[in-house]
């Protein structure tokens, strides 16, 4: 119940009822209202922009959102610099690695196919930051899948780089005799004089011309075909099967340094100069095969002689002199 409200009248010397308007009662209400609304209004902005209204577990979510912000940013640098690694490697070996064994560069089109799935990030949405969490990940994804598809291009160059050392290795590179241990070069490869019939046949091979026991050196990597006397005319001789279509002979051995089916590298000892089988002198008769034809062993001298050395002995192997077998 409200208070009556009394004032003094001086002049009928009695108190009277103070009488309250209702309109200006009702005006003071809704300035009330009005000013209770608008200072409740303030108040809730404030506390939304004020920091200092913040509870400890608000601060600390917040700084682990900008931490998590900042992590995000610097795995992204180190995602460029990756990506820059990867695009070097990708161009030495389209351009370097496959160029040299002439294989075919990885097009475009496998390098950057498209990762499976219709929505493979959609479990990480929904999340506050989940846009720069999903384009971290793609971009790790799609990292990943470079770097396999890399991985397997240097596992084929590999398994190209040991074939080609295999082959390098095979190849019949040196003189099956030392400079140092030559008398001289008696015959070359093509057509010459026999020594018993005097009449010019073809002669498949080169005649190095050596004392007797002088070592004779396998000239590339490969297997001992064959360590006998049992073909015409060789004598005690040596066939190497090097493989890649390659196979040499060394014939009129005096005795042998190896037997068949023992594997050889090039330089080693397999037998000593001799004069077995038709033979006018000691010497060694040196034939190399490719693919089942014999081809000039000059062409292949390259790997324990000087190019001086090299236009010497072409120009003796060219002399159409007489053979010693």
């Amino acid at each position: 119940m409200s208070k009556v409200k009394y004032y003094y009248d001086s002049e009928n010397l009695a108190y009277r009822k103070i009488k309250t308007r209702k309109r200006k009662k009702f005006g003071v209400a809704v300035l009330f209202l009005v000013a209770s609304a608008l200072f409740g209004f303030l108040s809730f902005i404030i506390l939304l922009n004020t920091p200092y209204f913040e509870t400890p577990k608000d601060r600390l979510q917040a700084r682990e959102i900008e931490n998590l912000k900042l992590n995000y940013a610097i795995l992204n640098k180190k995602l460029d610099q990756a990506n820059s690694v990867v695009d070097a490697i990708e161009e030495r070996d389209n351009n370097v690695y496959r160029a040299y064994f002439n294989k075919k560069s990885i097009p475009d089109s496998i390098r950057n196919i498209g990762l499976p799935g219709v929505n493979r990030y959609k479990k990480l949405e929904g999340y506050n930051n989940s846009q720069l969490v999903m384009s971290t990940t793609k971009r790790i994804d799609v990292l990943n899948k470079e770097l396999e598809i890399q991985s397997k291009s240097l596992d084929d160059i590999l398994k190209l780089a040991e074939a080609k050392s295999d082959f390098l290795s095979a190849i019949p590179a040196i003189q099956p005799v030392r400079n140092e241990n030559l008398k001289n070069l008696a015959s070359g490869f093509g057509y010459r004089t026999d020594p018993f019939t005097k009449v010019k046949k073809m002669h498949e091979g080169m005649d190095f011309s050596a004392k007797t026991g002088t070592p004779v050196y396998a000239t590339g990597d490969g297997i001992i075909e064959r360590a006998d006397n049992n073909a015409s005319g060789y004598g005690n001789h040596i066939v190497i099967r090097h493989g890649f279509g390659y196979e040499t002979l060394y014939a009129h051995l005096s005795k042998y340094n190896a037997k068949a089916g023992q594997k050889v590298n090039r330089g080693d000892i397999i037998g000593y100069v001799g004069s077995t089988g038709r033979s006018e002198a000691p010497h060694l008769h040196y034939e190399v095969h490719k693919n089942g034809k014999v081809v000039n062993p000059l062409n292949f001298y390259y790997g324990n002689i000087s190019a001086v050395e090299y236009v010497a002995i072409a120009h003796l192997a060219n002399q159409e002199n007489q053979s010693l077998d």
